[in-house]
């Protein structure tokens, strides 16, 4: 068992396979107590492969074998070996139609990997290793096929019978059942295929493409949903729009169809034509839905419709270019959604994302580069890297080729690899052959793991009117990577002077005839250390440097605070402005943090006061950039700059400067919540009203801290008379936070019985309080795994109750006496035996044991060590546990 879980696989190893399937005929006849898969796979061997006489090696996973030929000869006992996750035929003509009959048990199948059963609904996730607990197949992804896929199931209990591609046919069987025929005529992996089965009912609309091509859209979901299609419909349709404007992509088959599942262990799959969501990620309705979760639809649904062309058209050729099509796509729907909305809050939450949860990830045991170089189970590497660093790289390509360079290069990308699998270098060698650009040094942002560590510097010499600007880079070693090779490091960049941004002359550059003003640019940092010496400077200028947040990097520039206010009030890079205001923030709080350590008593910095009363009374600013710059860093933030984590000095520091925040401009946050709750009109998920909700709701965070009965009175009436769920969930959060224990426990009681019937509103019921600061919130959770909603083989229940403590709510998890340690540890033993997945991806708070406290390392690594004890660990649990104590 554990030499099976200790089988490491490597990027170098790779080899082609030595056998293709051209067509794939799967036959599903579903029951209620098992499932048959009936395949008929037209298999040739590959004439790339090294070995010309090859068994057949298949995939599969938890399968009863019924039936077995070649060429419709039966394949004996004594002709095949079944071992692990594979069976061996060992001797194959070199083509052949491979006939294979399996027995599976749907509803039995807690992995919700393959086929499985989500209440009455059948449905699949093959993504990434899925497809083998189906039948024996070729399960990876540079493997494709064309698909034929036949559905016989009971017609009353489930009537709707879907898979990709298109609908060819539909019959009436005997003994109540139905069958349905469905055909992809674009070649697919085994990671994409789809199946729903089930009683749905749908919504529907049409979308006609710059060719002039009607194709029909459903969205399927239980009856009861049907009001809440709407929004994603919408951003379904605006993302078909955006992709043929911006990408020049048009959707390639007839039909488009998404289905909701409550269990799902992702957000969504982007099944070719039959997407599959999480229905957190789809379903929403102002009455349930708060901005975040609109905006999340949009993004989401976008997303997995963007990876027809990027994932689905252009797929990857094996699992360690992931990053191939989940970066570029999560890079795609980020550039959508800034578009749909605020470009820079977009930016803004992007980039609080990456710093808290890739960061860390970088800097801890579960390390790796954007194209990783081994792992054991590829689950695993669904990761904040692949993803969100993975966009940042490919963000970065387009900010050194420009927009219409870009374009060129996504053009050819796509035109010369369409229906191939391929590799990250496939990607960044079409930027290079459209642009002309040389991207070698670029690619190791692709193969070196860590986060670079720019220091920079400024010096201005007043009698040459020249500033000179260094940069230092370094990157800390990482697991397998002790040395590091300096990146190629966009460094977008302006100078500030009294009278606004400066125009940039860069010594031995000619300007840029693109850039009316030149007053902005964008360097190439390439060596460990580099200089930029800028010409007629005319006075001292403060640099807005990073602008955008360029590179993925951690920028250290010697700012005054003087210097962070000046940022903050005339940048005319609206991420820098707010940059500023966290890094003043950060400085404020690190004073703070000090001062608990050593028991001593400090004030805030009178300069965030100001600059608070001064954000709000300018009437001209972006209210959601208000609500951005008035939100100091948060304290998983502070745990990324400060080192070791002193968990308990920084929540009580932050503490501290929320309340004296609030103390201060109490009648500044009031009268801007007055200000705003009369501007309300109908809900609508638009940006202005997003803003609007966004910065009242912070007011109201900020007074309800107190504790005053005034607080109370408005955020108890926000609470029962709000029409939308943003309103009275910030409501809520607020006053689970406060200490008025008799009006929060009725507020509990009575949100419960309101909205009981809706999972997804209850989830964020269950979250709340998960997540509350105040003590004696790990004894409630535990409270909360025994109530009646609670489903702990349910992923999304599981991620609102026991993720959102231990990974949001650090103040509690890290209680000194290691309870929230062993609650984790107890979880994660529960969850390996039901869910692999889902009780690795629980790990995270655990395995970054290292960074805090010595007695705080002490109890985690005693739980980790426990978990490891555990004899039949799963490959996604052992895995991370075994990096993490790993010296």
């Amino acid at each position: 068992m554990r030499d099976a879980q200790a089988t490491t696989i490597y990027l170098k190893d790779y080899q082609v396979p030595d056998f293709l399937i051209d067509r794939t005929a799967l036959h599903f006849e579903i029951f209620d107590s098992h499932t048959l898969v009936h395949s008929t796979l037209a298999m040739r061997r590959n004439p790339a492969a090294k070995n010309a006489s090859a068994p057949l090696v298949l995939d599969g996973c938890e399968l009863e074998l019924e039936a077995l030929s070649i060429d419709d000869q039966a394949v004996t006992e004594s002709g095949y070996e079944s071992a692990g996750e594979s069976l061996t035929i060992h001797t194959v003509p070199d083509s052949f139609t491979l006939r294979c009959t399996t027995r599976i048990y749907p509803q039995n199948n807690t992995s919700l990997e393959g086929l499985y059963k989500s209440s009455t609904m059948y449905c699949t996730q093959c993504e990434a290793e899925g497809f083998r607990k189906i039948t024996y197949f070729l399960d990876r992804p540079d493997v494709m096929s064309v698909y034929t896929v036949t559905v016989d199931a009971d017609s009353k209990r489930c009537p709707v019978l879907l898979s990709n591609g298109n609908l060819v046919s539909t019959e009436t069987l005997e003994g109540g059942r139905h069958r349905a025929v469905w055909e992809d005529p674009h070649k697919k992996p085994a990671y994409l295929f789809a199946l729903v089965a089930g009683d749905l009912e749908r919504v529907s609309d049409t979308f006609t493409t710059m060719n002039g091509r009607k194709v029909d859209l459903h969205i399927y979901v239980e009856e009861k949903d049907l009001d809440k299609c709407d929004h994603a419909m919408l951003s379904l349709k605006n993302a078909m729009t955006w992709d043929e404007e911006v990408y020049g992509r048009e959707y390639d088959l007839d039909i488009f169809n998404i289905v909701a599942v409550d269990d799902f262990n992702m957000g969504a799959m982007e099944n070719k034509s039959l997407n599959i969501f999480n229905t957190s990620c789809v379903l929403a309705s102002p009455g349930t839905t708060t901005d975040a979760g609109f905006q999340r639809v949009e993004g989401v649904v976008a997303h997995e419709y963007f990876h027809n062309w990027s994932g689905n058209r252009v797929t990857c050729r094996d699992w360690f270019q992931l990053s191939l099509k989940e970066g570029f796509t999560v890079f795609r729907d980020a550039e959508f959604s800034a578009d749909m909305g605020s470009r820079v809050v977009k930016r803004v939450e992007d980039v609080g994302l990456l710093r808290t949860a890739q960061f860390a990830e970088d800097a801890g045991p579960m390390a790796h580069p954007v194209r990783p170089d081994s792992y054991m189970e590829i689950s695993n590497f669904y990761t904040v890297t692949i993803y969100e660093k993975g966009a940042e790289v490919v963000r970065m390509i387009h900010t050194l080729l420009g927009p219409e360079l870009f374009r060129k290069g996504s053009d050819l990308y796509f035109d010369r690899f369409d229906g191939q699998a391929v590799t990250c270098e496939d990607f960044v060698k079409a930027m290079e052959d459209a642009s002309g650009m040389d991207l070698g040094q670029f690619r190791l942002w692709y193969s070196q793991a860590g986060t670079p560590q720019v220091d920079a510097r400024g010096e201005y010499d007043a009698e040459a009117n020249t500033y000179t600007l260094t940069f230092k880079q370094s990157c800390p070693k990482t697991p397998g990577q002790p040395q590091k090779e300096p990146f190629h490091i966009p460094i977008a960049m302006g100078l500030l002077g009294d009278a606004g941004a400066l125009r940039l002359e860069l010594k031995g550059e000619a300007p840029n005839p693109d850039t009316a003003d030149n007053t902005h640019t964008v360097l190439h940092l390439k060596q460990a250390e580099q200089q930029f010496v800028f010409e007629n400077v005319p006075e001292k200028p403060v640099p807005s440097l990073l602008r955008g947040f360029s590179a993925p990097v951690k920028l250290q520039f010697d700012y005054s605070r003087d210097e962070l206010l000046f940022l903050m009030q005339h940048d005319d890079d609206g991420f820098n402005r707010w940059e500023a205001a966290q890094q003043l923030g950060v400085l404020a709080l690190k004073e703070l943090v000090a001062a608990h350590q050593n028991n001593e008593v400090r004030a805030l910095d009178e300069r965030l006061i100001t600059a608070g009363r001064n954000l709000l009374n300018d009437d001209s600013l972006d209210l959601a950039m208000v609500a951005l710059m008035l939100t100091l860093p948060t304290e998983a933030y502070m745990a990324e700059v400060m080192q070791p984590v002193d968990v308990l000095s920084i929540h009580a520091a932050r503490m501290q400067a929320r309340l004296e925040l609030a103390t201060a401009l109490k009648e500044e946050f009031t009268n801007t919540y007055r200000t705003l709750s009369r501007r309300q009109g109908d809900y609508q998920p638009s940006a202005e009203q997003i803003a609007q909700r966004s910065l009242k709701n912070l007011c109201l965070q900020y007074l309800m801290l107190l504790n005053d009965e005034h607080s109370l009175q408005v955020c108890m009436e926000q609470l029962d008379t709000s029409d939308n769920m943003t309103d009275r969930i910030a409501a809520l959060v607020a006053l689970v936070n406060s200490e008025h224990e008799p009006q929060k426990a009725l507020a509990l009681q009575k949100f419960y019985q309101d909205w009981q019937h809706e999972p997804l509103v209850i989830n964020q019921w269950f979250q709340i309080q998960a997540t509350s600061h105040l003590p004696g919130t790990l004894k409630r959770v535990q409270e909360l795994l025994n109530h009646p909603a609670f489903e702990i083989r349910n992923p999304n229940k599981v991620r609102a109750v026991i993720g959102a403590f231990c990974g949001q709510n650090a103040v509690n998890f890290h209680q000194t006496d290691g309870a929230g340690y062993r609650f984790l540890a107890d979880r994660v033993i529960e969850l390996n035996t039901l869910n692999p997945q889902i009780a690795s991806r629980l790990l995270g708070p655990l395995s970054k044991w290292r960074k805090y406290l010595p007695e705080q390392q002490a109890l985690m690594k005693a739980e980790l060590e426990r978990i490891a004890a555990e004899p039949k660990l799963s490959r996604d649990v052992f895995e991370v546990v075994s990096k993490s104590l790993a010296d």
